[in-house]
């Protein structure tokens, strides 16, 4: 604000006032003017050396050359010397001009640089800008109070507009976005005014009538960043999610920590912060894990051919059931995936509440109460066929040489629990890892998200 105050300042300083005339500076040297010249008249009779001599002589009467030398031939005349004056250079072109049988005029007089000319002149356009701006004060001090006044104008229409649109714009982006829109044509007519007193009314005309045309080109200029803003802006209206829920896009799955004017923020399951533009996000799709209270997951197990389906089913059941993490409705289902080659493929279904448990804890824990059950019930869990190799040949045991019990044996029974030492708590870590980052957060830009 600081920085537009003093440029406006110095722009009224500078450009001079309506009603005010700019005093002009005063000639150094008194030059004659253009159209006041007289011709010097020569005798016919005389020829190329008595113009020479003629213009000469008016030279060295000035006392503004120095080693001044006219030479003329057929009526070129070639002007040769020193001054200390660009005004005197060209006066001495023009004399040779008005002189009476010239032809052409070859100036080729140098100019001499003179510091203490050089300084008059600078105290001279100093002493000039002190009187204009001794002239523009009122008018800068007008200047200042009014854009001052329009800016705390602005900011009063802003604060009342977010006052009055926060019960109908939900999105606080978009709500800031309406009420600056608002808010930037009060500060702008300040301007204006501003301009229109100081006597720049074209200026002013451009300057609102461009901003339209700046906005265009920047938009250019800066596609990216436009786009991404666009899409916080969209994002923030639409709430596909919100702070702290689960979500998967453009292959990152994280929870939600921050949506600002540039990117989406993102806390990984591995603990890791990712940043993914906004415009990627929302052209992504966008998987939303937290978005309903419960989720259904599955797994699959194979039994043999030989072993009774409807009871391993109902046994699947009953440990689905049992298992405090599933719902009961909607209620899981053991269905028969496939006749695979080898065994029965079952495929599981089940319900779980996504914002408690962990997947992968009761995916662990359901296909290990699973296993147990089968083999504790006689089922049998077959493996894919596959080759087994003999490198010191097969053993061959006749049968009245052993009384070994070749009865099947059941492998030894583990303890039913529902979660082991291994699987936990089966809660989900989101609460952990949210408490995690209120001490490390991502970045400290506002949360564009409404809680």
């Amino acid at each position: 604000m600081s920085i537009l105050l003093a440029s406006l300042a110095a722009l009224l300083i500078v450009v001079p006032v309506p009603g005010t005339a700019q005093t002009p500076l005063s000639p150094i040297i008194d030059a004659p003017d253009r159209d006041a010249r007289k011709e010097v008249r020569v005798d016919p009779k005389v020829g190329d050396p008595a113009i020479a001599a003629r213009i000469e002589r008016i030279l060295a009467s000035t006392t503004w050359f120095q080693q001044a030398s006219v030479a003329v031939r057929d009526g070129v005349v070639f002007l040769n010397g020193r001054t200390d004056s660009v005004e005197h250079q060209r006066w001495a072109g023009r004399l040779a001009e008005s002189t009476e049988g010239t032809v052409a005029v070859v100036n080729r007089i140098e100019v001499e640089a003179d510091p203490e000319l050089t300084f008059g002149l600078a105290r001279e356009e100093l002493a000039s800008i002190g009187q204009q701006a001794m002239q523009t004060w009122p008018w800068a001090l007008l200047a200042i109070i009014v854009i001052l006044l329009s800016w705390l104008l602005s900011h009063l229409v802003r604060r009342m507009s977010l006052r009055l649109l926060s019960g109908r714009i939900a999105s606080p982006l978009l709500l800031r976005v309406v009420a600056r829109a608002i808010a930037i044509p009060v500060f702008l007519l300040g301007i204006y005014f501003v301009l229109r007193v100081s006597g720049l009314t074209r200026l002013a005309i451009t300057l609102l009538g461009g901003t339209g045309l700046v906005g265009i080109v920047a938009g250019l200029a800066f596609r990216d960043i436009a786009e991404n803003f666009l899409a916080s802006i969209l994002l923030s209206v639409r709430n596909p999610f919100r702070t702290g829920d689960l979500i998967e896009v453009n292959g990152h799955k994280g929870i939600v920590q921050n949506l600002n004017m540039r990117t989406t923020a993102l806390l990984t399951l591995d603990g890791n912060y990712v940043q993914i533009p906004n415009a990627t996000v929302f052209k992504s799709p966008i998987t939303n894990y937290s978005s309903a209270a419960s989720r259904r997951a599955d797994f699959a197990v194979g039994v043999g051919y030989g072993s009774p389906t409807m009871k391993a089913q109902a046994l699947i059941a009953d440990v689905l059931s049992r298992h405090p993490a599933v719902l009961k409705n909607p209620e899981p289902l053991v269905l028969v995936q496939e006749l695979g080659p080898a065994a029965i493929n079952l495929r599981i279904y089940y319900w779980f509440a996504s914002a408690t448990y962990s997947p992968e804890k009761i995916s662990s824990s359901l296909m290990r109460l699973t296993k147990d059950a089968l083999l504790a019930a006689g089922i049998e869990l077959p493996d894919p066929a596959r080759e087994v190799v003999f490198p010191n040949g097969v053993p061959i045991i006749h049968a009245d040489s052993t009384k070994a019990d070749v009865s099947p044996r059941m492998p030894p029974t583990e303890e039913a629990t529902t979660a082991s030492s291994g699987e936990g708590d089966l809660r989900n870590e989101l609460s952990e890892l949210t408490e995690e980052t209120r001490l490390n957060p991502p970045g400290r830009e506002r949360n564009l998200l409404s809680s």
